[in-house]
């Protein structure tokens, strides 16, 4: 019970603290934004310690399957904090935020090709300044990105994840998913996984269209707020190569179930003969 109790309350200090980190660090604040962001971190540190305290899940996926959460929360807090180091050194130059922004612009030029996601976020700021810095942002957000998911498909192909700890247990760790609610359970968890992995490509092509498309009925997302182009960058980057983490994660679930009804009907057929 100690133990379950420190390691939930970890994870909502450090849940709390990448919410809150952009609103401590950068300067000049408002105090209302302080305060926002203080009750959005309180809920999220409430809702993340009651998750992992309580044995019966209600809504996180792949709790009892590490790394997988843990590598995405390493994304998530890099991006953010590396984000809002950049957004600061723009706003108060330092010694080693500017060596950031110095590798942030070699990471955002190889990333700015043409027809890359990176290419169309730059085309969505309204200047040239804004271009430069939202060139810089985007792409090291989505190395960050790839480089969580290239990683996680390792973990799965040479780490034979998630077997390697012991038994997967669905229940646990697909909490949303109803195994009863009809259809081949197979099936279901192969068409998610395509689902997650056509989303998670579309998404960072199809974000920089919504941002344009909003912006031409005269409410355009204020990217030259550095809170605001820390968070849009953030989500773009995070929210796909999280999404097709979990198709893989979906699609070697379904692979270990597939395989499982192999041994058995093998095994069935060996008993009759």
């Amino acid at each position: 019970m100690i133990k379950r109790t420190a390691s939930a309350a970890l994870r909502a200090t450090l849940v709390a603290f990448v919410i809150a980190f952009p609103a401590l660090v950068l300067p000049g604040v408002k105090p209302d934004s302080v305060q926002i962001v203080a009750l959005v971190s309180l809920v999220a540190a409430l809702l993340t310690f009651v998750e992992y305290w309580t044995d019966y899940p209600s809504f996180i996926e792949f709790r009892s399957a590490p790394p997988l959460n843990r590598m995405r929360f390493l994304a998530l807090f890099s991006t953010v904090v590396l984000l809002t180091l950049i957004c600061r050194e723009q706003m108060a130059p330092a010694g080693f935020e500017s060596d950031l922004s110095g590798f942030g612009d070699v990471v955002g030029a190889a990333m700015d090709f043409p027809f890359s996601p990176v290419r169309l976020m730059v085309l969505v700021a309204q200047d040239d300044a804004m271009a430069a810095h939202l060139r810089v942002t985007a792409g090291l957000a989505y190395t960050i990105s790839l480089i969580a998911l290239l990683t996680f498909v390792a973990v799965v192909r040479l780490l034979d994840w998630p077997i390697r700890n012991g038994a997967f247990n669905v229940w646990v760790n697909l909490p949303l998913f109803d195994p009863t609610a009809g259809g081949d359970v197979l099936r279901r968890l192969k068409r998610d996984s395509r689902v997650n992995v056509a989303l998670g490509f579309l998404l960072p092509f199809l974000v920089p269209a919504v941002l344009q498309l909003v912006s031409t009925t005269g409410m355009p997302v204020r990217l030259n707020d550095p809170q605001t182009l820390i968070w849009v960058v953030t989500v773009w980057a995070f929210i796909p190569s999280s999404l097709i983490m979990r198709g893989v994660a979906l699609m070697r679930i379904a692979d270990l179930i597939e395989e499982k009804r192999r041994r058995a009907y093998a095994q069935a057929e060996l008993l009759v003969a």
